[in-house]
């Protein structure tokens, strides 16, 4: 259960990363570029649902496996970082 907690949160953190940097790098200029603010409003919403999966992996894994408030709080902040959790799950594959 343990090990599992913390590949769920490895898994949804790069899933968050990917849209994450799909709705900057791709979405946005789409929108701004060539007035399709459809493209952020899809990709948007995607990105929403999986931010809040990685909301609660976090919530998770800090459950189980008494994470201080200061991983907490960096795994969190790490959502909001270009490339932030894949960076958060090369630390915890350490």
């Amino acid at each position: 259960m343990l090990k599992q907690s913390l590949n769920t949160l490895r898994y949804v953190g790069r899933v968050e990363g990917i849209s994450f940097l799909i709705l900057l790098g791709i979405a946005m200029p789409l929108k701004y570029t060539f007035d399709l603010p459809q493209a952020v409003r899809f990709v948007g919403m995607a990105h929403g649902f999986f931010f809040v999966l990685y909301l609660l992996s976090i919530a998770w894994v800090t459950y189980l496996h008494r994470w201080s408030i200061w991983r907490v709080l960096g795994a969190f902040l790490a959502a909001f970082i270009p490339f932030g959790p894949f960076i958060l799950e090369r630390r915890i594959s350490k």
